[in-house]
């Protein structure tokens, strides 16, 4: 066995018993390269890998392969869900000498870690128009040997690109030039219009295959809507969700969607479910639930379906005992991609009896089936159409499906699983955190409020690095149970997540962990030259330099949901210098951001915010949280809400503000106020005018 076996990592344990010399990404590694005078292969990817396992199989567990590896490199495994600051670095070079990227990742280095050639997945052999790995090996051994000075200096050239790269997206000078008042709604138009042209009409989403969900494009759409009025918008948005929900992506009896659809019908996923994908469109279908208004559209409910199998899933297959989240389920199970999840009709006709024949009609199994003989379960037929033409009710229909599903369920767990990274993140759980709060708003149910309460509190009580609160460790947070130090991300989406179950509890002590988080954030995280912040911790040394983390991609970026936390935080902690820091934030990105929406979705919604500023919701009362919660469950994303069944002057936004046994709503924006008012519908009045 190599170092990886005192790893925790699922995906690092995977390659613990392959003959190459592995380590971690640890000093015992770079101080064996720097005495050794030789270069580090560093081999980057994640348990969940299709083509990672792939590669460990026809590469790193052949004797001769490692004995080349061990002999002529330092080699290096990295988890890029523990690691994703090694893995941003690497990544770059790989797409900035080979014009694309992915995992596995294989980097070559420096013994200082500079990155000197890089590739994703190679075959055992010379194939496809890629080396053979052993044949890459020994080329790079041989210009190690004998050209040292050509990969160094190479070396230097491509970390002073990636260098370079780092703040090509920031508008350091609009810092000095502000104006606010500059944000118009023709400027969300002109986003719109470049988003709608990578509209797919036919099949939803955006652009062809590889299908990835886009959720944070589809929930600007929704918010865009709710600003102008746009029906396309609307219309979009709700299409690619029941797309994707009736498509393979999602598991028909299973719950929970796959990380993307390998074509443009959503078909065929890859099928590897990851827990953020799960987590950001839970929030997106909440917000969607919310946004129906046409009930014929909703006869059979279809994203509170959809919602609730995806949590269902959560919870039955993705949560610890102690309420931590897990990370992902595999693709492949014994050793082939898709087999848990696929069917033959056969063996769905021995199953389900006479019960087969609707299920197999409805789910478009057939005989030759339409995915490598086998069936992929998906939806071709709406309920309501389906029922007619099958002469039963859309609620009969419902029932018989449920029934059946549940049957083919419980013989698929008899099954060989795919594998489980059962690696608990703190970003990824915060993540999950504000989809439950989500779901709770938009469908009622006590146990996602629950769910995230219990969740938080499995973070605070584990996560938290060091004495809580407690002078210089105040706010500081580890990334995993193995990694000391939080990440930029980890961060923000916790603070989110403190943000969002304040307001479905009204707990005010997640808005002081929220601050407390935000004031930690500024003192280790803050470049005060372009106004955005780093990717990595200050006390973090362990890396040729600090990125900053700017896009949105399949996770939101840190930069912008921290724009999107101290909006929010600016008015319920009343810190109005966080608020100028989130419009210097969006003023530095805005050019980028105008010109390339669909990779900065996020920073776009931000932008919202400061064209439609939020309104600022207190309620003071005996029924505050009542109420409050009642307008949870509507649309309304421009919008803070803090709420007491007491006065409380100890919450900025409820200060000074009495209550009575109706509670009272007070609605402040644009430092302006309006007089308390005690119904919903005089409070949607103010708020509409």
């Amino acid at each position: 066995m190599n170092n990886l076996q005192y790893e925790s990592s699922p995906y690092l344990l995977q390659h613990a018993h392959n003959p190459v010399d592995w380590y971690a990404w640890k000093p015992e590694a770079f101080e064996r390269a720097r005495a050794e005078q030789k270069p580090i292969l560093v081999s980057i990817g994640y348990s969940t890998c299709h083509w990672c396992h792939v590669m460990e199989r026809e590469s790193f567990e052949n004797e001769d392969v490692a004995a080349f590896m061990n002999e002529h490199f330092i080699n290096i495994k990295v988890d890029r869900e523990e690691r994703p600051d090694v893995d941003a670095i690497y990544m770059e070079a790989c797409q900035l000498l080979t014009g694309a990227g992915g995992w596995p990742l294989n980097c070559f280095l420096t013994p200082d870690t500079k990155p000197f050639y890089a590739g994703t997945y190679f075959p055992p052999r010379t194939a496809h128009n890629r080396p053979g790995w052993l044949q890459l090996l020994q080329h790079l051994a041989n210009i190690w040997e004998t050209k040292r000075d050509t990969a160094t200096d190479q070396a230097e050239r491509l970390l002073a690109n990636i260098q370079r790269n780092d703040g090509i997206f920031i508008q350091v000078k609009s810092l000095e030039t502000l104006d606010h008042k500059g944000y118009l709604p023709t400027d969300a138009q002109a986003i719109f219009t470049k988003i709608r042209a990578q509209f797919d009409h036919s099949e939803g989403g955006f652009g062809g295959a590889p299908k990835f969900p886009s959720t944070m494009a589809l929930q600007w759409l929704l918010n865009w809507h709710y600003f102008s009025g746009n029906p396309e918008a609307l219309q979009h948005a709700q299409f690619s969700l029941e797309q994707m929900s009736r498509g393979g992506i999602y598991d028909q009896i299973g719950g929970g969607f796959a990380r993307y659809a390998t074509d443009r019908e959503w078909l065929v996923p890859h099928f590897e479910k990851m827990l953020y994908d799960n987590a950001l469109l839970v929030s997106v279908l909440s917000e969607a639930h919310k946004s129906i208004k046409d009930q014929s559209f909703a006869v059979h409910n279809p994203h509170a379906t959809i919602i609730t199998q995806t949590l269902g899933y959560i919870a039955r297959e993705m949560t610890s005992p102690d309420g931590g989240f897990y990370s992902a389920q595999d693709a492949d199970s014994e050793g082939v991609e898709g087999k848990f999840f696929v069917w033959d009709k056969a063996e769905i006709e021995k199953a389900l009896g006479q019960d087969a024949h609707l299920f197999c009609a409805f789910y478009g199994v057939t005989q030759a089936g339409n995915w490598e003989e086998k069936n992929i379960l998906w939806r071709p037929h709406k309920y309501e159409a389906f029922a007619s033409d099958h002469r039963i009710s859309v609620e009969d229909l419902q029932k018989h499906l449920e029934t059946s599903s549940e049957a083919l369920l419980a013989l698929r767990s008899k099954r060989i699983w795919p594998g489980l990274d059962n690696k608990i993140l703190l970003g990824w759980n915060a993540l999950m955190v504000s989809a439950y709060t989500a779901a709770y708003t938009a469908l009622g149910n006590d146990a996602y409020q629950q769910a995230a309460v219990r969740n938080l509190d499995y973070l605070v009580g584990n996560f938290q690095n060091g004495p809580a609160f407690n002078g210089n460790d105040q706010g500081k947070w580890r990334h995993s149970a193995s990694q000391p130090f939080a990440f930029l991300d980890d961060y923000a989406f916790l603070i989110a997540a403190f943000i969002d179950t304040y307001q479905i509890t009204f707990d005010p002590a997640y808005l002081q962990l929220a601050g407390a988080c935000t004031d930690y954030v500024f003192d280790h995280f803050h470049d005060t030259e372009t106004g955005m912040f780093f990717y990595t911790d200050s006390v973090q040394t362990d890396l040729l330099f600090r990125k900053k983390d700017l896009y949105d991609n399949a996770t939101p970026s840190g930069n912008s949901t921290m724009v999107h936390n101290l909006q929010r935080l600016s008015i319920l902690l009343d810190r109005p210098e966080w608020r100028e820091a989130a419009s210097n934030m969006l003023s530095a990105i805005r050019e980028t951001l105008e010109k390339y929406p669909l990779s900065f979705e996020r920073w776009a919604s931000a932008m919202l915010n400061e064209i439609y500023p939020l309104h600022e919701i207190a309620i003071v009362g005996a029924n505050a949280h009542e109420k409050a919660l009642e307008i949870q469950a509507r649309v309304l994303p421009n919008k803070v809400i803090a709420a007491s069944r007491f006065p409380d002057d100890s919450q900025p936004l409820l200060a000074g503000k009495p209550g009575s046994d109706d509670a009272l709503i007070y609605v402040c924006r644009n430092f302006a106020c309006q007089r308390p008012v005690t119904t919903l519908e005089d409070f949607w009045a103010l708020v509409n005018s």
